[in-house]
């Protein structure tokens, strides 16, 4: 199943989300079609009948008035609630992300992190040491960037096919899960840098560990910042402070960073391809269609202190690519 057939499946299932009592039958349908999909509407509804019951308990404990109680109020209520509840877990709040990586575990099916692209829903969250330490590879402060509405996208590049349908290996379906949910960032972020979209999925893969540990805050809010960028004295938006690793002089020292945090993953691709458009020293990064001269130019140009971080990001993109020959 491509992956607009796989969105439009998904965006069905939401629309169901604990809505109706078929919504059990179109994900059995949906299982037959794609397992996947289907771990992903089953774990959001689940999500979105925890969240009304959250609600209901929380309005219950709430005193009321009196004033206007009555039968017709208490359906309204209760019609709010559930509609609530179903925009929440279509947003996603982190829940159905733990819940459909549970699922795909027991059926031994390649689950995505959550969240489709385009939508809001964040990726599973970082994966804390016993020191709250976010292992992810490391990169010095981009200087330079500027928080300004991006400038205008150049010419359009030819477009690249999206990847294929998943492989029947557990490891390449959740590679190719994230890497299909996010193209369509990917294409736009290209069309704005002549940046390959795979080059680009692939420093996100890096970055995230194939969205499997996205920088969050410390009370689970989603950051969606998929490339580690940090938050320098020109970002005046939201951050996030996690423990990471720099390098000084090659030697590895433990640092708490503020990284910059989005509202949505367009976001994140939007303010990535400003940071490789405004700041001269990527320029060698711009427009390069060489896998391994794309890396040691964002190398040269400060984007990590990781001394092997070309050569990471090289072999990366090189598993980016093998996903279209599996």
């Amino acid at each position: 199943m491509d992956a607009l057939d796989r969105h439009g499946l998904q965006a069905q299932i939401a629309r169901s989300l604990a809505a109706d009592g078929r919504s059990l039958e179109a994900l059995k349908r949906a299982a037959a079609r794609d397992p996947q999909a289907a771990l992903k509407g089953a774990a959001q509804q689940f999500e979105a009948l925890f969240l009304q019951m959250v609600l209901k308990s929380m309005r219950e404990a709430t005193m009321k008035s009196g004033l206007l109680d009555s039968p017709a109020q208490e359906t309204f209520t209760a019609l709010l609630d559930q509609q609530l509840a179903n925009r929440l877990a279509t947003g996603g709040t982190g829940l159905a992300a733990v819940v459909e990586r549970q699922l795909a575990r027991a059926a031994g099916v390649g689950a995505a992190a959550a969240g489709t692209a385009g939508a809001r829903a964040p990726a599973v969250g970082p994966r804390l040491s016993a020191a709250g330490e976010t292992p992810r590879p490391d990169r010095t402060q981009p200087g330079g960037s500027r928080a300004e509405p991006a400038a205008g996208a150049g010419q359009a590049r030819a477009a690249e096919p999206a990847p294929p349908a998943e492989s029947s290996s557990s490891a390449d379906g959740a590679k190719r899960a994230f890497a299909s949910r996010l193209w369509d960032h990917a294409l736009a972020a290209q069309q704005a840098t002549g940046v390959p979209a795979r080059f680009i999925l692939a420093q996100a893969a890096l970055e995230s560990g194939w969205g499997q540990r996205e920088i969050r805050g410390a009370d689970g809010t989603p950051s969606y910042n998929l490339f580690g960028i940090k938050a320098g004295a020109n970002w005046s938006g939201r951050t996030v402070a996690v423990t990471t690793t720099e390098y000084e002089g090659g030697v590895a020292k433990k640092v708490v960073q503020k990284f910059r945090a989005y509202n949505n993953y367009t976001e994140a691709f939007r303010d990535w391809a400003r940071l490789m458009k405004d700041n001269p020293r990527y320029a060698g990064a711009l427009g390069n269609r060489d896998a391994a001269g794309f890396a040691q130019a964002l190398q040269r140009g400060g984007y990590a202190t990781d001394p092997d971080y070309a050569t990471k990001l090289a072999r990366t993109i090189e598993a980016m690519a093998a996903l279209r020959l599996s």
